[in-house]
């Protein structure tokens, strides 16, 4: 049986081919998507699906409305998922997503440095689980699995 894992978090770092690859050579059965990791198209699907908007917030607005289906289609599919924190991006796509998971019962595990204890305290006392690196959160779905 084939898992299917969504990877919520920042798209500015490679954190989710780090999961794909080692998931793959430990021959682990999940299947991985997540957000849009193509900023500018994730940007502007709006526009290329409604046409030009009267202004910046009007093209937000369109695009995020297809964002916010194309992630609670995934999400809603997901048997997992895993919400990466960073120090680097401002993550409120990310809290949005984990909180979303939390809504709908989706098993949660957390990724977030020891320096952000303190702020995602809240959140991470509601995750199934909270780990510090990737490896570890990988290491989670193998026991899972096991």
């Amino acid at each position: 049986m084939e898992f299917i894992v969504y990877l919520a978090g920042e798209i500015h770092t490679n954190w989710r081919e780090q999961i794909k690859d080692a998931a793959l050579k430990r021959n682990l059965p999940f299947h991985f998507v997540g957000p849009m990791e193509d900023h500018s198209l994730s940007d502007n699907i709006g526009v290329q699906i409604l046409g030009n908007q009267p202004g910046p917030i009007y093209k937000d607005d369109a695009a995020s409305g297809i964002n916010n289906l194309r992630t609670t289609v995934l999400m809603n599919k997901a048997d997992i998922v895993i919400a990466l924190f960073g120090e680097q991006y401002k993550q409120w796509n990310t809290a949005m997503d984990a909180s979303t998971a939390l809504t709908l019962n989706k098993p949660l595990i957390l990724i977030r440095p020891e320096q952000l204890h303190h702020p995602l305290k809240e959140l991470s006392n509601k995750a199934n689980a909270t780990v510090e690196t990737v490896e570890q959160a990988l290491n989670i779905l193998e026991y899972v699995v096991k």
